[in-house]
């Protein structure tokens, strides 16, 4: 994979594993303020506050995940879109058991001066992919 599609590989893996490490700092110096994200739960618009408030209130977490079949495109040197699957695992925030979710994600990332920050997520459930951990 060449340097450029590598680096983006390796901030999409440092935001997920902050998500894991509850690493809410972490996540906030990827993403961009505002963010977007589309998931099963709609198309929502967000600042740094309010990924604090989803990070640390929502109802679920995030506490493992593996990445499949990443491919990166630069549509100019400053944008990098990148997709892949994930089988991630979530559990309640508060008591309850995990499962395991496969989906189809992508994010794009913005070069803003010398830093890459990721603008939108998305994530589309893999159809009957679904099992207990």
């Amino acid at each position: 994979m060449p340097t450029n599609e590598r680096q983006i590989v390796d901030l999409e893996t440092r935001f997920w594993q902050s998500m894991v490490d509850q690493d809410v700092d972490a996540s906030l110096g990827l993403l961009s303020q505002p963010a977007l994200m589309v998931s099963s739960h709609g198309a929502m618009k967000f600042d740094h506050a309010g990924y604090r408030k989803m990070a640390t209130q929502g109802s679920m977490i995030v506490t493992a995940f593996e990445f499949s079949d990443m491919k990166v495109t630069f549509p100019n040197p400053s944008i990098a879109i990148l997709t892949y699957g994930v089988k991630q695992t979530v559990k309640p925030r508060a008591n309850g058991e995990a499962a395991v979710e496969e989906m189809n994600d992508s994010s794009t990332w913005v070069k803003a001066g010398n830093d890459w920050k990721c603008v939108i997520h998305t994530e589309s459930p893999v159809q009957n992919q679904m099992a207990h951990a």
